[in-house]
């Protein structure tokens, strides 16, 4: 027996070989379809891994308390992220929700994140308009993860003074240096001071539009003060002491503010764990539909290996007829086709699989896209490569079985 499958085995490498190119194109459908499906889901699954670095970058026990309602509008009135020239907040936070949340149960540190409108005047009068100002807390950098390049952040001792903060790309637009730790720059009619620089940010916190690199820091009361107490609040970032307690934490701070807010539903609290479920459901239900689509060349390459191998089947009918004359079972004549046929998926599904290294190495090096290519796909892709061949090359086999010899034999 298994000198006999060897010999099928051989007999369908064999069959592959002498036709090359009808080989090729047979397998195609199988190809990109092993291709396509194993790219889409390491694509898939490289975004969910770098979507969960970036939530968990900022720490497991970060706590977000925003608006239910946030809208920004640019000054032409467009929708767009442009946190200097337009805020919209049904229901703002403030102040007030600032200081609930830091003192609620559990919470270790809190910095709230007000926007500041208004034109910042660089030295030589000129303006910066592609960043926007931000009144934060010293805790924030230990909020977010984020060390400084140079400088210091802001301290308690910074309340009320006149002092900043400044991203990467705000440095570069504004000054003439990389290190303007000293040098200064206006805001409502008063000088600010530049205090420290941090390092490039490699993930938007809360916001892939407003990027960080762009912004610029302030003391929160002085933000209060220059806008006369009415500066929006788009978020209060909060860490857990415990970092087990997150969920019960984030509770309290629900808590708190719903005493604030007579219990009506104007904030949003969440956690790092419920933002990352959240795009896992999303990303999973999206590569699965586009996994799904993909699949469907499976099945066209499938029927072309049906079509090929019946085509296979009636010019070697002769060979058929010879083979069952000498003794050949039907069952033997059955296997000879099967394994052909698998041969033919096989193939393609390695070579589909091969592709598939080939466009994830691509994807690296010419994009910002990591796919990751686990070893379960890759096994699933063969498995189904090999079930369509078995699936597809039933008929031609069972047709190639049946075959009366003597009627095999008169064909030619």
């Amino acid at each position: 027996m298994k000198s006999l499958t060897k010999g099928h085995l051989k007999a369908g490498l064999d069959s592959v070989r002498g036709a090359k190119l009808r080989s090729f194109w047979t397998m195609l459908g199988v190809i990109i379809g092993v291709t396509s499906v194993i790219t889409i889901v390491a694509i898939g699954e490289g975004v969910k891994q770098q979507i969960g670095g970036q939530i968990h970058h900022f720490g497991k026990n970060v706590i977000t308390v925003r608006p239910t309602q946030l809208h920004t509008t640019s000054a032409s009135g467009s929708d767009g992220l442009n946190l200097v020239t337009g805020l919209n907040i049904s229901t703002p936070l403030s102040a007030q929700d600032a200081q609930a949340v830091s003192k609620a149960k559990g919470v270790a540190a809190s910095a709230p994140l007000t926007i500041t409108p208004g034109t910042v005047r660089t030295e030589n009068n000129k303006s910066y308009d592609e960043g926007f100002v931000l009144g934060t807390t010293p805790d924030l950098p230990g909020l977010i993860n984020q060390s400084l390049a140079y400088g210091i952040f802001l301290t308690a001792d910074d309340e009320g003074t006149n002092v900043a903060v400044l991203g990467q790309n705000a440095v570069d637009k504004m000054f003439d240096t990389d290190v303007p730790l000293g040098r200064s720059f206006t805001f409502h009619g008063q000088q600010f001071i530049v205090r420290g620089i941090f390092n490039q940010f490699t993930s938007a916190p809360l916001s892939q539009q407003a990027d960080f690199n762009n912004a610029i820091f302030i003391p929160n009361d002085v933000a209060e003060t220059l806008t006369k107490q009415t500066a929006p609040t788009y978020a209060i970032l909060a860490r857990a002491d415990n970092s087990d307690q997150t969920d019960k934490v984030a509770a309290n701070i629900r808590q708190s503010l719903g005493n604030i807010h007579a219990g009506q539903n104007s904030f949003e609290v969440g956690t790092a764990n419920q933002n990352l479920s959240t795009s896992d459901t999303i990303l999973n239900l999206l590569t699965r539909l586009i996994a799904g689509i993909a699949a469907i060349s499976l099945l066209v390459g499938g029927i072309g290996i049906m079509n090929v191998m019946l085509v296979s089947v009636a010019e070697r009918m002769h060979e058929i007829g010879i083979r069952k004359a000498v003794g050949a079972t039907n069952g033997q004549i059955l296997s000879q086709f099967m394994i052909e046929s698998s041969v033919l998926t096989l193939s393609g599904g390695v070579i589909g699989i091969a592709l598939a290294f080939l466009v994830d190495l691509g994807l690296r090096l010419g994009t910002n896209l990591k796919p990751v290519i686990s070893w379960q796909i890759v096994l699933l892709a063969s498995g189904v490569s090999l079930l369509v061949g078995i699936v597809f090359g039933t008929v031609p086999a069972l047709k190639a079985a049946r075959k009366d010899p003597i009627d095999a034999l008169r064909s030619e």
